[in-house]
């Protein structure tokens, strides 16, 4: 956890224009994660990104969520779009949410 606060740091003081996050909150707690949630919002405005990510919570505030399976696209849009497709990202949702409405599709 402590490399990517020092990441974090990084970013912050080399204030990019594009910013690529690659599971950058993987390997730290959740109050250590929603913390940088937080100052994330306020670092990428004004900003491109692209964030790689598991973690659903990293990427629900995104403009567009991209859905990769197997190497191809196979769902792109906001949280709620997706969430409405009913589809994988919702899927992993309900998954990384609540476990026990878990669905098989």
């Amino acid at each position: 956890g402590q490399r990517q606060l020092l990441s974090f740091a990084r970013v912050i003081l080399a204030d990019p224009r594009i910013i690529i996050l690659d599971e950058a909150t993987s390997n730290i707690d959740t109050e250590t994660e929603q913390q940088i949630q937080s100052a994330l919002k306020t670092l990428l405005a004004g900003r491109t990104a692209f964030i790689i990510a598991h973690r659903l919570s990293t990427i629900r505030q995104a403009d567009l969520i991209v859905v990769i399976e197997n190497g191809k696209i196979v769902e792109k849009g906001t949280h709620s779009e997706l969430l409405a497709l009913g589809g994988i990202y919702y899927r992993m949702n309900i998954a990384h949410f609540d476990p026990a409405l878990v669905i098989s599709g």
